[in-house]
Order: C-alpha cells, then sequence, then structure tokens
C-alpha cells in the first residue's frame, strides 16, 4: 500500500470512518493470520486472535501516532494477544514429538481431543499467494509443518523474537521496545532461538524441488495406489526411513515394514473404498481423504493429508483426523460415488 494512500485511510480511521479503517486492515490480514499461526499452532486460535487485534486496533485507532507504522502496530497488537494466549495455551505439536514410536500390531489408542496437536493451514490463505516464485517458496518453507513443529519447542518469547526479527526483519531496538525487553535479552534469545531450530532441523528431510512432471509423476501414483489398496506401490514410494501419523490418535510408525502393515489394516478392509482430492497445506502436496463403506452412496470426508517430500520419496505423512482441524479447507463433505473405483 502506498504510503500516501496509507496515511490518508489512517486519519479517516481515526475520525471514526469504518470502511476506511477496513480498506486499511485488509492489506495487512492475511498476514497476521500466518503470523498468529506460527506464534500459536492453531489455525483457529489464529483466525480469533486476528479478529481481536483488528477489534484492538478500531478501539484504540486515536492512540496511533505515527501513520507511516500501521503494519508495525498491528503486528504489535497481534503479538502481544498471542503472547497473553500462550500463557495458559498447551504447546501444540505433532505425536512424533510427544509420544514413542508405535507398533502396527498394537490396537490403536484413543483419540487426545486436548488442543494439544498442530492444526493445517490451507496454502490458499497464504499471504504470499500473489508473490514472486522465490518470495513464495521462502515463506512457504515459513509454514511447514517440520518449521511448526521446530517453532513451537521454542518459549513464547524465543517464537516471537524470531519471527519479528528473522521473518519480518524488524530492528532489535524496535522488537525490544514491543515485547519490554532490553535489546541484550532480544540478541540473546534470537541466538538461543536460532540453535534450538538447528538442532530440531534434520537436513535429510528438508523438503526439496523436484521439476514438476516428476513431481506430479510421484503424486499420481500416490494418489492411484491409494485408491486401488496397492500397499506395495505405496510402500514403494516411501523413503526407507518414513514417518507416518494421524492426530488426533497419539500414534506415529517410522520405516516402510511398519507403514506397510498399518496400512494394510486401514486400506485393505472388504468393502471399503477411498478416493483422494488434491488441495495444498502448510507449502506441501495434500489430499482430501475420502472414504466410502460397504453400500454407502457416497464417498465421506474421512481426513487430511499433509506429505513430505524429500529427494523425490516421500519422507513422512500426516493424516490429520479430526475434521474441525481443517473445517477451513475448501473440501466437499462428500464425493459422488464413482464405480470406476471399485
Amino acid at each position: 500500500m502506498e504510503m500516501s494512500t496509507q496515511t490518508a485511510l489512517v486519519f479517516a480511521a481515526q475520525a471514526g470512518d469504518q470502511n476506511a479503517f477496513e480498506a486499511l486492515v485488509s492489506a495487512y490480514r492475511r498476514e497476521l493470520l500466518v503470523h498468529c499461526y506460527q506464534m500459536l499452532g492453531s489455525f483457529h486460535d489464529a483466525e480469533d486472535l486476528v479478529q481481536e487485534t483488528l477489534l484492538r486496533a478500531w478501539e484504540k485507532r486515536t492512540t496511533l501516532t505515527s501513520p507511516a507504522s500501521y503494519r508495525a502496530w498491528l503486528y504489535r497488537i497481534a503479538t502481544n494477544l498471542c503472547l497473553n494466549r500462550l500463557r495458559s495455551a498447551p504447546r501444540r505439536s505433532l505425536p512424533t514429538q510427544t509420544h514413542p514410536g508405535s507398533d502396527p500390531n498394537s490396537p490403536s489408542p484413543q483419540r487426545v481431543r486436548e488442543p494439544i496437536w498442530l492444526e493445517p493451514f490451507p496454502d490458499d490463505l497464504e499471504a504470499s499467494q500473489h508473490s514472486d516464485p522465490q518470495d513464495r517458496a521462502e515463506r512457504n518453507e515459513r509454514t511447514t509443518l517440520a518449521f511448526l513443529v521446530a517453532l513451537q519447542r521454542l518459549t513464547p518469547a524465543q517464537r516471537a523474537i524470531l519471527l519479528l526479527r528473522e521473518v519480518l526483519e524488524w530492528p532489535a531496538s524496535e522488537v525490544a521496545e514491543w515485547l519490554n525487553l532490553s535489546v541484550a535479552a532480544v540478541n540473546s534469545g534470537l541466538q538461543r532461538a536460532r540453535r534450538a531450530l538447528q538442532e530440531c532441523n534434520s537436513p535429510s528431510e528438508k523438503e526439496t524441488a523436484l521439476p514438476i512432471p516428476q513431481f506430479q509423476s510421484l503424486l499420481d501414483r500416490y494418489v492411484t495406489s491409494w485408491e486401488q489398496a496397492d500397499i506395495p506401490g505405496l510402500v514403494a514410494l516411501l523413503r526407507e526411513d518414513a514417518w507416518f501419523t494421524m492426530p488426533p490418535l497419539p500414534v506415529w510408525l517410522q520405516g516402510r515394514a511398519a507403514i506397510a502393515t498399518e496400512l494394510s489394516t486401514r486400506i485393505r478392509v472388504p468393502g471399503r473404498h477411498w478416493r483422494l482430492l488434491p488441495t495444498r497445506a502448510n507449502g506441501s502436496p495434500a489430499f482430501g481423504l475420502y472414504r466410502q463403506e460397504a453400500q454407502a452412496d457416497s464417498y465421506q470426508l474421512f481426513g487430511l493429508m499433509v506429505l513430505g517430500v524429500v529427494e523425490g520419496q516421500i519422507a513422512n505423512m500426516v493424516t490429520f483426523l479430526e475434521l474441525s482441524s481443517f473445517s477451513s479447507f475448501a473440501l466437499p463433505p462428500t464425493l459422488p460415488y464413482v464405480r470406476e473405483h471399485i
């Protein structure tokens, strides 16, 4: 937004013009959503906090003295609201971080419905969707599940410092003022956060870009294997050390053999059929997973599957089974019965 336009809108909003306020904040709504999501690990909590941020911005609009710093002012409000929420909210993660590896021959445990799991983020709401490919790729890396898992292991203050300093590139002096810290504390917190992220991120699991035809071929074979209940074909697409988890079930499995055993009990059920609907989540390929039971006349939405791809193979599969956790995705609740999928 051009500075002269922003200044005019700020002054109009401060005078009580709600239309000007809406035009002003609409330019920042999506990026604030990403920021709050990174802080909280929950899409729905992030939506709530963005709404609260904008409500606070309207209520306190007359306190802003520098129209040029309006974006930074919004981030300050949003960050402080997130920090307040995190004082009582549990840390979110995936079962790979909270539970030991599972035995595929053991009975499945009960779902853990407390708000401790990461929620997926729909790519079509990412703030960078109209930016250039390089910028979009960098921003996508900051919403991957791997980045979110690592980020949630930081303290809330370290999380805020890292995002404000490294991602948004604000000066240490401003971040210190916002968070009521000294500049030395901000710099120290940033160094600790960087070290923690380096310890969490394994170079062998870093997602790598494939040529588009090769990437699409991999995804097509994945879909075909699921829909034809072809366990050997599906396992052949996995890395030897691939892992698979299904929150809110507190289980995860690693290795082709364990995953093959698990999927065999879930896919190869008499009368059960599957369809996959492509989408995007957390900067990664994803699929709405639909299940049809015997005699049913449609496929019911069953889960959202997010894939991590490394060096031309699938390195991890995270299947979110709680429908409410991905209700923001444009996935229909049912798909029509298609005979050729039998």
